[in-house]
């Protein structure tokens, strides 16, 4: 007789029907996520109706929402969450506030109810974390000026949810709900968060060792999940988001030494769950309702979108980020979140909304949700018109007098950076040491601030306008430096700086290979792809602690780099730490050379190569079929596959070594490097 396990067949079905439409949107070149839609929208009981117990796909979903916030959560950590705290608190404080009262406003002069209004204000407040962050994620923008900004905003939001729900009963009218027991509640839940935190950070790391030292991937792996989902419990016993929840599980884990493996671990199952959350959001499409109302659905739309978009726009360039910033923002947020239909069912409950108005609700917020990652996508073009057409009247640039100020001592400066992060307080320490001078353009206002303080030449600025890198006299630079995580507005300021110093020399710092034949195009010079040079930094390390000779490890990383990116047309800086076996006795140096069959040093003795006397290295001693010989003296003849032990300060080492590399010349010497 067959089981009846009518979730199984559901799953059957979900993934039947998700994997043709993923596949043919991937061809079609659309979005995942709005495959996924499509496809609980076909399938829901408002289509084919092969699914009808939504709820239970729901559950599901909320595991794949958890699972996302709390791989999020693991790429932030608390003090970079308190560098956000101006973000989140008063970018997202002052977006809440403003969209509740622009939204009450415009439906009560609609003529509706003031509390329906009210309740109208919050579902029109609150943004689809779960669709942003995926979608951000995908594109590699989580951690670019205006990825930043969008999270500040949504961590806010989910914030704002408890107090929401708590108002909804006194909108509806209903006993007991009293402002005395809301504050108790609220209260209630921001002591809960702190103390979830606080023993979260003390006991999580403590038991986490204990069960790394075990070795067993399974008990890690259901350690890890218990994290997430124990600590999403507790948020929403307190009247919080589970959401909300799985982020904080994630931020505690983000300070672990292990949590790039959770990572790993966790993305498999985190992109299953999350696919369904997706799923079940088109499930509650009624198709009928949407045809048969379409005008007022699209005007409901466009209304919605329009106004959070102005809003994100006022409060983001309030925050002293530019107008493309702002807009880029904007657009990305500018739909309606998945907790605001959990308040619309709520309210609906309560009666205080009308199952039509309902739906006309959800239609409208579905389709912003499907309209998204066509947003994100356009973000950048959006963003660059925006600026184009009202950069100067938003951000009040005098431009002209600017321009002509030819007192500004920082147009004299031979190298400009662009980003303040650990790239670029890097390069500005170097430079600062060695009396090069030297600017910085950046964005945070607070990283500038703080960096003031210390000395730093930093000027706020956008170096994707053209006015701003004029001003700060990229006509006269030497070298430009991007060291920014925002690939679209790297690319777009290293055509507008070759465009205005064909001779300048940019160097770049981007994430990803794939970066490079663009912005060679565009007019780089030099590109240091940072997953690269890892990989680099990784296998020379390995090949030095097996005892590798430098010059072979060196080898490697040269035939990688030409295999790898031949593109890079630049040498980095010797990578003489690489391969250095050292070890220090008052101030003596050591370090071993393979000697290869076409060295000039086979057949010599050590005393014909008079090392010493020339670059001040002694050989000390060789290793030659295994056998180590201690104090050679110079009658010792070389002969190839023998492993040379030099001493020596650092500086005459790398003489010696590429004096060993010259080629002999006619009269039979070893010809020394030439001195620059």
């Amino acid at each position: 007789m067959p089981h009846d396990l009518p979730l199984l067949n559901d799953l059957i079905i979900l993934l039947l029907a998700s994997v043709p439409i993923a596949f043919l949107c991937h061809k079609l070149r659309l979005p995942v996520i709005v495959g996924f839609m499509l496809t609980g929208i076909l399938i829901g009981p408002y289509g084919l109706k092969l699914i009808n117990d939504v709820h239970a796909v729901e559950i599901l979903a909320e595991i794949g929402v958890m699972l996302l916030l709390f791989t999020i959560g693991l790429e932030f950590s608390l003090g970079r969450l308190m560098e956000m705290k101006r973000l989140v608190l008063w970018g997202g404080g002052l977006q809440v506030l403003l969209t509740t009262l622009l939204g009450l406003g415009i439906f009560f002069l609609l003529g509706w109810p003031f509390k329906q209004a009210v309740l109208f204000g919050f579902l029109l407040t609150l943004s689809s974390t779960a669709i942003v962050l995926k979608t951000y994620s995908d594109r590699l923008e989580v951690d670019t000026p205006h990825g930043r900004a969008g999270v500040g905003i949504l961590l806010f939001q989910d914030l704002c949810i408890v107090p929401m729900m708590l108002l909804v009963p006194i909108l509806s009218g209903r006993e007991g709900a009293s402002p005395t027991n809301i504050a108790i509640k609220l209260g209630t839940a921001v002591a809960a968060v702190a103390v979830i935190m606080f023993t979260a950070r003390k006991v999580i790391p403590f038991v986490l060792g204990h069960i790394v030292r075990l070795r067993s991937q399974e008990v890690f792996i259901i350690f890890v999940v218990l994290v997430s989902f124990g600590t999403s419990w507790l948020t929403a016993h307190f009247g919080l988001s589970l959401a909300l929840g799985a982020f904080i599980a994630g931020v505690v884990l983000s300070e672990s030494e292990y949590s790039h493996q959770i990572v790993a671990d966790i993305m498999p199952f985190r992109d299953v769950f999350n696919s369904l959350f997706f799923i079940s959001i088109g499930m509650l499409l009624s198709t009928g309702f949407f045809v048969a109302n379409l005008p007022m659905v699209l005007a409901w739309f466009a209304g919605l979108v329009i106004i959070k978009t102005v809003i994100i726009i006022a409060v983001v360039m309030s925050l002293r980020y530019p107008v493309r910033v702002a807009t880029m923002t904007a657009v990305g947020l500018a739909q309606i979140g998945e907790f605001s239909f959990i308040l619309a069912k709520t309210a609906m409950s309560q009666n205080l909304l009308s199952d039509s108005d309902y739906q006309r609700f959800l239609a409208a917020a579905i389709l912003s949700m499907v309209a998204t990652p066509f947003f994100i996508k356009a973000a950048r073009r959006i963003g660059y018109a925006v600026q184009s057409i009202f950069a100067r009247k938003l951000t009040g640039l005098q431009t002209d007098a600017e321009e002509n100020d030819e007192s500004e001592p920082s147009l004299d400066c031979q190298v400009i950076i662009v980003g303040y992060g650990l790239n670029g307080r890097n390069l500005a320490k170097v430079l600062h040491h060695t009396g090069i001078p030297y600017l910085v353009l950046e964005m945070n206002s607070q990283a500038i601030s703080e960096a003031r303080a210390q000395g730093v030449p930093i000027f706020y600025g956008d170096a994707v306008r053209r006015e701003v890198l004029h001003h700060f006299g990229v006509a006269r630079a030497k070298i430009l430096v991007i060291a920014i995580s925002d690939p679209s507005a790297t690319r777009h300021a290293v055509s507008l700086a070759r465009e205005l110093n064909p001779h300048l020399h940019i160097i770049v710092r981007t994430r990803y290979m794939s970066e490079l034949p663009e912005l060679y195009k565009l007019g780089a010079n030099q590109v240091v792809p940072e997953e690269f040079e890892t990989s680099i930094e990784i296998f020379s390390r390995v090949l030095v602690e097996f005892g590798v000779a430098r010059n072979l490890i060196q080898r490697e990383i040269e035939d990688i780099r030409s295999e790898g990116y031949q593109m890079l047309r630049g040498a980095s800086l010797p990578l003489a730490d690489l391969g250095q076996i050292a070890q220090a006795f008052d101030g003596v140096t050591s370090d071993i050379l393979f000697i290869t069959a076409d060295s000039p040093a086979v057949g010599r003795t050590v005393g014909e190569l008079n090392l010493r006397s020339r670059t001040g290295v002694t050989i000390s001693s060789a290793v030659r079929n295994g056998n180590t010989m201690i104090n050679i003296g110079p009658d010792f003849r070389i002969e190839a596959e023998d492993i040379l032990v030099l001493m020596g300060e650092a500086g005459q080492i790398d003489q010696a070594i590429a004096c060993l590399k010259k080629a002999v010349g006619k009269t039979g010497q070893l010809h020394a490097p030439s001195q620059s």
